[in-house]
């Protein structure tokens, strides 16, 4: 029985249990601990305190401190241990706990995570899952908002994936700790406890009152490279991911647009058969992130989608994303790609 048939059939019984993203990346966790022996949560304060943003809460005192433990302020340090584990038979699961620190472990990463199943030969590999918050908008700062994932998407030999609502949160972290490929796995924290409409000054929404927050219960998974159509319609494709999401679904139903909102859920595996398919119906393409323009993502997406789909576009393809400058505490509404911004990009798309 697939989840969509589960999730379905919790609905119309009345029993659905609703999570936040927290709780169901702790779920997913808890599951694949329990299902898979080999599998190891690592990382700071991870084990007693259970992170900092309470992802791993629990699960030392269930699964044990052999298999759920902290680790040194050593993130080139808890990477490489990651390796050497995922060639010794073992799936670790190392977090970094914000994204911005993660840069000291890319030696590890891209030297070996990526490159070990080529440089042997397929003798060794490393199934590791590497997670991590990322993004702005908690006030957070220059080192505690980046969006780095563009840097990981040029790595042969590394997959990177972004979920955007519980439900997905869950599906897509067990798919990628089951996988025999190092996978980035990266925590939009902005709706860790809700979606966001891009409104920083509204009240918060939980999880709770949203349908993708309906996580059945036990095993399932989501497949990587499968993007999916948030709302269907004909008048843009939208290619966005993580927080964003949400901020682009609230500015089309506040401008009445029906545009088709594609969550890319995997950057790499993308999903360029459903990209092409909607920009080939839609004839116009607005990417939206909140990573920096220069060589981010968006700048990908732009270049397939002109590649493909040249003689079905009407109009050049827009992008939304963040400004070629740190990440601002004080202007941070500013740099973020909110309502406002979003809002301008589709009047000028509906207008040629």
């Amino acid at each position: 029985m697939s989840a969509e048939v589960k999730e379905n059939q919790a609905i119309e019984s009345g029993t659905e249990r609703r999570l936040n993203m927290i709780e169901a990346i702790n779920d997913a966790l808890d599951i694949m601990l329990e299902r898979d022996p080999d599998v190891i949560v690592m990382g700071e304060d991870v084990g007693y305190f259970g992170g900092v943003f309470r992802c791993t809460a629990g699960l030392q005192e269930k699964h044990g401190k052999t298999r759920v433990f902290d680790t040194p302020i050593s993130e080139c340090g808890i990477i490489g241990v990651a390796v050497g584990m995922g060639a010794y038979g073992l799936r670790p699961v190392p977090e970094i706990q914000f994204a911005d620190y993660i840069y000291p472990g890319l030696d590890q990463l891209i030297s070996e995570a990526a490159r070990l199943r080529y440089r042997s030969a397929t003798e060794y590999i490393a199934p590791m899952t590497v997670r991590s918050p990322f993004g702005g908008g908690i006030f957070g700062g220059q080192t505690h908002s980046q969006s780095p994932e563009a840097i990981f998407t040029h790595v042969s030999g590394l997959k990177t994936v972004i979920p955007s609502t519980p439900y997905d949160a869950k599906g897509l972290l067990i798919s990628c700790i089951e996988d025999n490929d190092p996978v980035i796995f990266f925590e939009p924290k902005r709706i860790y406890n809700g979606p966001f409409s891009g409104y920083y000054d509204k009240p918060a929404e939980p999880w709770k009152r949203h349908p993708q927050s309906v996580v059945p219960e036990g095993y399932y998974k989501i497949p990587l490279g499968k993007a999916r159509t948030v709302t269907e319609g004909d008048a843009m494709t939208v290619l966005t991911y993580g927080a964003m999401v949400h901020v682009v679904e609230s500015v089309c139903r506040e401008k009445g647009i029906e545009a088709e909102i594609l969550d890319l859920r995997t950057l790499v595996p993308i999903d360029i058969e459903a990209i092409e398919a909607s920009v080939e119906r839609t004839g116009k393409c607005l990417i939206v992130h909140e990573a920096t323009r220069t060589s981010g993502f968006g700048a990908e997406l732009s270049a397939l989608v002109t590649e493909r789909c040249f003689y079905h576009l009407e109009a050049p393809v827009e992008r939304v994303t963040g400004f070629d400058t740190p990440y601002p505490h004080s202007l941070e509404w500013a740099y973020f790609p909110g309502p406002v911004r979003i809002g301008e990009a589709i009047d000028k798309l509906l207008k040629d």
